[in-house]
């Protein structure tokens, strides 16, 4: 069933929770321009065919058509996601994934807190981001230093709170280097 409405609401309230997380954390114009993308035809289209209320209408239209062309156009355009950060290797001609800047770990942290409060919405625990994170990073293409960036960050905000991350990802950058 098409739910527009309340799909709308869902990603308003995800938008404006991410939109804050930025604010506090010095993001101005990446809180502004958060998502804007899923209010675009492609995105929103089939976000509200696909909206359950439980799980991501990316997840459900995977499983109708095997891949999800929402979450396609999305990653392309959210310099926030980490699925965005892959290109090809100049010397062994493979994609692979490169380091993420910064302003977008920060950006991506807001942006996971958001999501796990807004889907999680009263069973929320600090440590449900760290967890989901961990699972997903099995999967996904990263570079080891943009996980070192945002596990620290992660641990840091189960350890300190909401109020002290955005404080310390307003002040610092975040700098973990490899060692080869």
């Amino acid at each position: 069933m098409i739910h527009p409405i309340k799909h709308f609401i869902t990603i308003t309230k995800h938008r404006h929770k991410v939109m804050i997380y930025c604010f506090k954390s010095g993001l101005i114009k990446q809180g502004l321009l958060h998502d804007l993308s899923k209010y675009g035809f492609t995105e929103f289209l089939s976000g509200i065919k696909y909206y359950d209320g439980k799980k991501s209408p990316h997840y459900n239209e995977r499983l109708d058509k095997g891949y999800s062309s929402a979450w396609l156009h999305h990653k392309g355009r959210n310099k926030h996601h980490i699925d965005y950060w892959t290109d090809v290797n100049m010397k062994t001609f493979h994609i692979e994934p490169v380091d993420m800047p910064d302003r977008y770990v920060k950006e991506c942290i807001c942006d996971r807190i958001a999501a796990s409060k807004v889907y999680n919405k009263g069973n929320f625990k600090p440590e449900m981001v760290l967890d989901y994170f961990n699972k997903e990073a099995e999967f996904l293409p990263m570079h080891e230093n943009t996980k070192e960036k945002i596990v620290f960050l992660l641990n840091y905000y189960i350890k300190n709170g909401e109020k002290e991350l955005f404080r310390y990802m307003k002040r610092n950058q975040i700098i973990i280097v490899n060692k080869p």
